[in-house]
């Protein structure tokens, strides 16, 4: 790149390819959190859609920093898998004696990761 020192060198051009390339993943992935196809030809309604895409995004990254940091496959996976293994939760929300208990399938592979993830949240401090 003509007036960049150092720019003829490989590891330059290694390094700012690698970190091109972590936009680009996250492009990939912000559009596969809603912003593939925006619902509108009005502005205002896609605007509100993208402002809750990328809220959703972002406590998806939010989520993985905090609770699956060291979970095998979900530290760092597709939003549709995120979406396969932990949001599409197969429970029932029951009530009794004035509380709300989930109830998880026992037969659920990815329950003890909810339940991990759940308590990490819950374990949090309060803001202040």
């Amino acid at each position: 790149m003509w007036g960049i020192a150092d720019s003829h060198h490989p590891q330059w051009l290694d390094a700012l390819a690698r970190a091109h390339a972590v936009v680009e993943d996250r492009v990939r992935v912000g559009k596969a959190m809603g912003l593939r196809n925006l619902p509108s030809k009005d502005w205002s309604v896609n605007s509100g859609w993208i402002l809750a895409a990328n809220l959703g995004h972002d406590l998806d990254c939010w989520l993985r920093l905090l609770t699956l940091h060291d979970q095998d496959g979900l530290a760092h996976a597709e939003p549709d898998t995120m979406r396969y293994r932990l949001y599409h939760l197969p429970a029932r929300l029951a009530a009794h004696a004035r509380r709300r208990h989930l109830r998880i399938e026992r037969t659920w592979p990815w329950a003890q990761a909810f339940v991990l993830a759940w308590h990490r949240l819950t374990d949090l401090p309060a803001l202040t």
